[in-house]
């Protein structure tokens, strides 16, 4: 079972001002609903907003969420203790992630310690015991203070020439400090798991981690309207072989979890206060492991809203609106079984991203062929909603 599913972990910490919306699974109407998370209980809005897409489109969403009546569902308590998928009562309702139509979208290379981790990937080639002389190397050549260094500055063009000079230059590098901010495609619509449930490694790779970052949530004309958490699940070892794997490192069943709500942006929540937001993580593993980290976004190299404009504009449109992974400061580089060794996840790990702003995503980690499998897309929810009479 997953431990850590409360709604004092779950929500922010200061729930009763904040504009949090979600999505449940109802059985008795065979797919899911938007709901508003209102006195610790779960509101069905979707006859206001049948998805998440609508709500975000909206002029004010968190106006509109605060105003569109609904359905008490249940209890919050209740619904938590029913998402892992152990033990389910497939009668009752259960939480899934907070978005369903958007496009998935990460931004990569964010921060100067990941620039460095990815640097040390490409190089290592996938092979984690060499990373350890890499990472030694890269510093001593060019020292670990690129928080300083903004992307696309004459300052980060010098450095650029002088690491091409030394043989040491990286395509990270060129997204770490070059002008173009490296965004990519992290997952499908709808195929993201949310928090409680697994979130899956694909078992061929032996050495992977997990990404807490902030994911904002972007309206179709490029407003951001709102954030929440996400794990952006990474096979070091696939990715390190070779950029072109990207997809089969990131894009696998389960391996994109997002939640637990959404918080859309009002006067007591804003972007400021995202680039203010310091993520926590803890990984606690099944033979008593423990990692803890954190990622405070005020390092990002590159600010939230020039990454939205590298997404979303006249040249790259989502008319279903997207969100946005911001990338993440912390890579783990701590020994978990042998010295040299580093970390990578073992099965029945348990992951807890949080934020006092956006509450915490949990999540245990499995193999991607013992995760649920993804079945219910974007078909089945236009049938279902069409047959319930909400669209």
């Amino acid at each position: 079972m997953i431990d850590g599913l409360t709604l004092a972990a779950a929500l922010p910490t200061d729930a009763p001002r904040a504009a949090l919306a979600g999505r449940i699974f109802r059985p008795d109407r065979a797919g899911p609903s938007v709901v508003a998370i209102r006195d610790g209980g779960l509101v069905d809005i979707s006859a206001r907003f049948p998805t998440t897409r609508d709500l975000c489109e909206s002029d004010d969403p968190a106006a509109a969420l605060r105003a569109a009546e609904g359905e008490f569902v249940a209890p919050l308590e209740a619904v938590l203790a029913n998402t892992p998928p152990d033990g389910r009562d497939a009668s009752k309702p259960w939480l899934l992630a907070p978005i369903d139509l958007q496009a998935i979208k990460a931004a990569g290379v964010t921060f100067a310690i990941s620039m460095l981790e990815r640097v040390i990937e490409e190089r290592a080639r996938g092979d984690a015991g060499a990373a350890e002389a890499i990472r030694a190397e890269i510093i001593s050549l060019v020292g670990e203070d690129f928080a300083k260094l903004k992307p696309g500055s004459p300052e980060a063009m010098r450095l650029k020439e002088m690491l091409i000079a030394q043989g040491a230059w990286s395509q990270y590098l060129e997204v770490g400090i070059g002008p173009d901010a490296e965004i990519f495609t992290k997952a499908q619509p709808m195929s993201a798991v949310g928090t409680g449930m697994d979130a899956g490694i694909h078992p061929i790779s032996t050495w992977n981690n997990p990404e807490p970052e902030v994911v904002l949530a972007v309206a179709s004309d490029g407003r951001i309207v709102g954030a929440t958490l996400g794990n952006d699940v990474n096979l070091r070892d696939v990715e390190g072989r070779s950029a072109l794997l990207l997809s089969k490192a990131k894009d696998n069943n389960a391996s994109c979890a997002i939640g637990p709500f959404m918080r859309f942006f009002d006067r007591d929540f804003a972007l400021d206060d995202v680039r203010k937001m310091t993520v926590t993580l803890t990984v606690e593993g099944p033979e008593g492991f423990r990692l803890e980290g954190l990622s405070t976004i005020e390092k990002i190299s590159r600010d939230p809203a020039d990454l939205v404009a590298q997404m979303l504009g006249k040249h790259h449109h989502y008319p279903d609106g997207a969100v946005l992974f911001l990338g993440t400061l912390f890579a783990p580089v701590e020994d978990r079984d042998a010295p040299g060794k580093g970390f990578t996840h073992k099965e029945d790990d348990i992951v807890t991203i949080a934020a006092p702003q956006l509450g915490g995503l949990v999540n245990r980690i499995r193999h991607t062929d013992r995760c649920e499998p993804w079945t219910f897309g974007v078909g089945h929810l236009m049938r279902n909603l069409a047959a319930r009479g909400l669209l």
